[in-house]
């Protein structure tokens, strides 16, 4: 079902039809996707879901069946069903591409739209950039930390549902990993597809050897045994050596590798090297899995495992965190001119950036290095000389920026309802996405405190959110002070 326009929440659907009842279908809004916080406690997130949002748009129409749904609930008028029955995505859209870093407070992706339709895409844009962006992110923390090691993902069976499976296999991609186990994601993208074996075929058979050699002899191009099942060093890596003895070796096949899926695997890694090595099997692989995450494949390489594979599941396809992303309206169009909206709160990290924006970064012309990350309105011109970056609170602290290129973040994705961008394929996103994780320095990527971005606002949008704060502080005084009053009087 290519229609996916319903996924979205029931008071997006209750707000559309009161915009629509009072006269306000064709008033232009923009909202801004951004979030607060980085996952994981880290220094950056690589934002993804891009091309989830690009098939919703094109998709996005209520048919008959979406209709006649509707109209069982009771909730919604004659009127306002016809209504969008015709309706469409007309608007723009911005945003960054799949595998780029971003960091938080920075609109990621950006809507104008009549209200209605901006309002109804809430909920789909936001789960697709929430799950695309936390796997890729999870993965590429984990690519990194394995250096050179490749990863392979295996976390089909551990995701949230199979569509969550399949999304997650193909933002793992994009986050570095080399390929996944997961068929139905090799078939739909084109990502290689990789496996070994499990403990299962080992206990239905009679012992490990005989299980050992069945698999050799249906897989003998590609034979990785699983050696944990009994005793790794006493039972499997022998029995594996033995099959390879007697059948891989006479036959001409070779002897890929053995996979450690429990225990101490730095320890049992360096053994199992010691009695390959001994065999004559120098080149037979040792992948390790069982819950890798980040951390203990930075210990494990610390502490000299052997690896020359890494099988990675449940740390990237279902995380225990989340990205956080919002939907906020931004702005509203009055005669052709967008004006800033600002939603004000007690937590002053809730208070968002108000207006129609653009988000520039520079980068030092001599390392490539990303400097910082500026806000700004979007009609706005950055100096291409010399810029000082003030953060967004504590203006006094600034930073002088001279020697540097600078981009803007923000790419037209579709205008005026027609898509306008080309989505790049999995291996440009996933090069993209390196390119990109690069241009980092290693003290905002390292995964226990990571140094702090800097994502500071231009002077004007900082003038303008300070300005509609007061306003709004003034108007709630005064009608604190009106409230007072009427209280006396009763």
């Amino acid at each position: 079902m290519n229609n996916k326009t319903l996924m979205t929440d029931f008071y997006e659907l209750t707000m559309a039809q009161t915009y629509f009842n009072e006269g306000k279908k064709d008033e232009q809004v923009y909202f801004d996707i951004f979030f607060r916080k980085n996952p994981f406690n880290g220094g950056y997130t690589i934002s993804g879901g891009l091309d989830e949002t690009i098939n919703y748009i094109n998709n996005f129409h209520f048919g008959e069946e979406e209709l006649n749904y509707l109209r069982t609930l009771g909730k919604f008028s004659e009127d306002f069903l016809d209504y969008l029955s015709t309706l469409k995505f007309e608007g723009d859209i911005y945003a960054v591409p799949d595998g780029t870093v971003v960091f938080p407070n920075e609109p990621v992706l950006t809507v104008k739209a009549d209200a209605v339709t901006a309002q109804i895409l809430e909920t789909a844009l936001l789960a697709n950039f929430n799950h695309g962006s936390l796997v890729t992110t999870a993965a590429k923390r984990i690519t990194n930390e394995a250096k050179n090691i490749p990863v392979m993902e295996f976390g089909a069976r551990r995701a949230r549902g199979i569509d969550s499976a399949i999304e997650a296999s193909k933002c793992a991609y994009i986050g570095g990993c080399v390929g996944t186990s997961n068929t139905y994601a090799g078939m739909k993208y084109g990502i290689p597809v990789m496996g070994t074996m499990a403990h299962s075929l080992v206990t239905e058979s009679k012992d490990e050897y005989d299980a050992f050699l069945k698999y050799a002899k249906s897989n003998p191009d590609n034979c990785v045994f699983l050696v944990d099942t009994y005793d790794t060093l006493r039972s499997g890596i022998p029995n594996a050596i033995r099959v390879a003895n007697e059948f891989l070796r006479p036959n001409g096949y070779p002897f890929k590798g053995i996979r450690i899926d429990s225990g101490d695997l730095a320890y049992l890694s360096k053994e199992a090297r010691k009695m390959l090595d001994a065999a004559g099997y120098k080149d037979t692989g040792i992948c390790l899995s069982n819950g890798l995450d980040e951390y203990t494949i930075r210990d494990l390489i610390n502490q000299g495992a052997k690896i020359d594979s890494i099988g990675a599941g449940d740390n990237i396809a279902a995380p225990k965190e989340r990205v956080g992303g919002v939907y906020k309206l931004v702005a509203v169009e009055e005669k052709g001119e967008a004006k800033p909206r600002i939603k004000v709160s007690n937590d002053s990290i809730k208070t968002i950036n108000p207006g129609s924006k653009k988000v520039y970064r520079f980068y030092d012309k001599e390392t490539g290095y990303a400097l910082g990350d500026v806000i700004s309105l979007h009609e706005e011109e950055i100096s291409k000389d010399h810029y000082t970056l003030v953060h967004p609170v504590e203006t006094w602290k600034k930073t002088e920026l001279e020697n540097y290129n600078v981009r803007s973040l923000l790419l037209p994705i579709f205008q005026n309802g027609k898509l306008v961008y080309e989505d790049p394929n999995l291996n440009e996103k996933q090069k993209y996405c390196q390119e990109e994780f690069e241009t980092l320095y290693p003290e905002i990527t390292r995964i226990d405190r990571p140094h702090e971005y800097y994502v500071d606002l231009s002077e004007k949008l900082r003038n303008l959110k300070q300005e509609l704060i007061s306003f709004h502080q003034q108007e709630v005084e005064e009608k604190g002070k009106e409230y007072v009053k009427c209280a006396k009087k009763n």
